[in-house]
């Protein structure tokens, strides 16, 4: 057992590089430059040939693209501030999908702040989630969310991601100032810089136009208007395969599992009282294909045998049922281009890897804080000042966002399988650091669940992981091959982590109170 004076060390010399980090905060974060918002049609904006109709302008204060999570719980959280809400959705079924299905309690608590707890009840059979297992090599360690603060109800959910969100699209139409449509957005109308709606095909193919002072794009992961709005850098990590077990326990029920497979991690989750909700990853872009026959025996051959053997045989039920699904996972910093009379809100706006369970927690954290600073505004139709006091929204969201998005980058990196013995160390340092409980498993769940938004105190961990690994490679005693490989370890964590806070940007991650958008004031009429 690794001696406790390990920790200690760990803990102050990640202080230490608290500081050091500091010191190199400004080479890392340089200055942002934004590409300048222009009318082009290379934009994704119509030609501007398109005159507001005043009266339809004046019906309707917010458009909102899309009515997934983010666009349904922001349609009814905008209209019950009083906002006359037009919603514009590609497809009014239920959802079908394979993530989207675990909410942390930190997103639980937001949903109750937005009135929409119980969307995730047992109206849809929702499952409480409590906290985590953690596997590797046949050695686990549960990981129990800190709830003690809060009141029974208070824990994750998981459920169909469809259920979720048709009970808040229905939700939201109970309010009669909202109205929710069927149809594809194809373009925003811009006229001088200004967005002022969006151009649509509706259920019947004819194309419309809608106006509204504030356009809110939520379109998702695909969003075909992103590029308007922001400039993005998505990147394809890996593949999620899905299945579903059924009629089976989890070892620790109402517990994600997390097993730190080869060569990436497998999930496992409730997504209802009889279902388990499988999830295997996949590094790469491509998967082996289903029709062929080729998925199910690489999920025999090579995942079988590294799942729990209390869901084995559920397991090898799911795939010879055949039920086998895939989607790409996407990573994207939030990188916003500030224009009148629109913005980005959910995946369409920030997205990051689902390993962790984060991107419903931080889209219902941003429409509160949207909601937040909307709230003292009652006349939307200023574009310019508007856009310019929501510069504020950026800023403020980023203990949340990027907290969540840092620690989803960097644990999916750490869990996976790698040649390199430092990566290697690291992820044994990462299930013996989490293992030792206390604040060793306290501290990083809190982050994990959304419950303690604090980007230095991620930090912090993240480099007593790695130098309690360095740690456990001098003990019993150092050798110069020991030493060299701790090296190693320090440098591939710095590796991991310094790229990832990068792309948050270090200013606004650390230091938000340094930004001047940070002390925008609502606009005076």
């Amino acid at each position: 057992m690794v001696s406790y004076e390990y920790i200690l060390g760990g803990f102050l010399a990640s202080l230490l590089g608290s500081v050091f980090f500091m010191i190199i905060s400004t080479t890392l974060g340089g200055n942002k430059k934004v590409k300048p918002l222009s009318g082009a049609k290379s934009n994704g904006f119509g030609n501007g040939a398109f005159q507001p109709e005043m009266e339809e302008e004046k019906s309707t204060d917010v458009v909102i693209v899309g009515a997934g999570v983010a666009g349904a719980a922001l349609a009814y959280t905008l209209a019950k501030e009083g906002r006359r809400v037009h919603v514009i959705e590609r497809d009014l079924a239920e959802p079908d999908r394979i993530v989207g299905e675990l909410l942390q309690p930190g997103g639980y608590l937001k949903l109750i702040e937005l009135g929409l707890e119980e969307c995730a009840n047992e109206s849809i059979d929702a499952q409480k989630v409590f906290g985590y297992a953690l596997y590797k090599d046949g050695k686990d360690t549960k990981l129990t969310y800190p709830l003690e603060k809060y009141s029974s109800d208070v824990a994750g959910r998981s459920f169909h991601n469809g259920r979720f969100i048709q009970r808040m699209r229905e939700k939201a139409v109970t309010l009669s100032n909202v109205k929710l449509e069927q149809g594809s957005v194809t373009t925003l109308i811009e006229e001088k810089g200004i967005v002022k709606g969006v151009i649509y095909k509706n259920k019947a193919g004819e194309e419309m136009r809608t106006y509204a002072p504030l356009t809110i794009v939520c379109d998702g992961c695909f969003s075909n208007l992103r590029k308007s709005l922001s400039a993005p850098k998505v990147e394809s990590p890996s593949c999620f395969v899905g299945l579903i077990l059924e009629n089976c326990e989890l070892p620790h029920a109402n517990h994600g599992h997390v097993i730190l497979g080869d060569p990436s991690p497998i999930l496992f989750y409730p997504i209802s009282s009889t279902e388990i909700r499988c999830l295997v990853d996949v590094p790469g872009t491509k998967v082996p294909s289903v029709a062929s026959g080729e998925m199910a025996s690489y999920l025999k051959t090579v995942v079988a045998p590294q799942v729990p053997p209390q869901l084995y045989n559920a397991f090898m039920v799911a795939v010879e049922k055949g039920n086998i699904r895939s989607m790409q996972n996407k990573s994207m910093a939030a990188n916003p281009v500030p224009t009148p009379g629109a913005i980005l809100l959910g995946d369409s706006f920030n997205m990051r890897h689902p390993l962790t369970g984060g991107g419903m927690t931080v889209a219902l954290s941003d429409i509160v804080l949207l909601r937040d600073l909307l709230r003292p505004l009652r006349d939307l139709n200023d574009a310019p000042a508007l856009c310019n006091y929501l510069e504020s929204f950026y800023t403020l969201r980023k203990p949340v966002s990027s907290t969540i998005n840092t620690l989803a980058g960097a644990l999916y990196k750490v869990f996976c399988a790698s040649p390199d013995p430092a990566r290697q160390e690291m992820r044994e340092a990462c299930f013996g650091y989490l293992s030792l409980g206390g604040i060793c498993s306290y501290g990083p769940v809190s982050l994990l669940s959304g419950l303690n938004p604090r980007p230095l105190h991620l930090f912090l961990h993240f480099f007593a992981v790695a130098v309690y690994g360095v740690g456990r490679l001098m003990f019993p005693f150092p050798s110069p091959k020991r030493m060299w490989l701790g090296a190693r370890l320090i440098l591939s964590a710095s590796g991991i982590i310094f790229p990832i806070i990068k792309g948050e940007g270090v200013r606004q991650m650390f230091f938000p109170a340094t930004v001047p958008a940070y002390y925008r004031s609502a606009p005076v009429y």
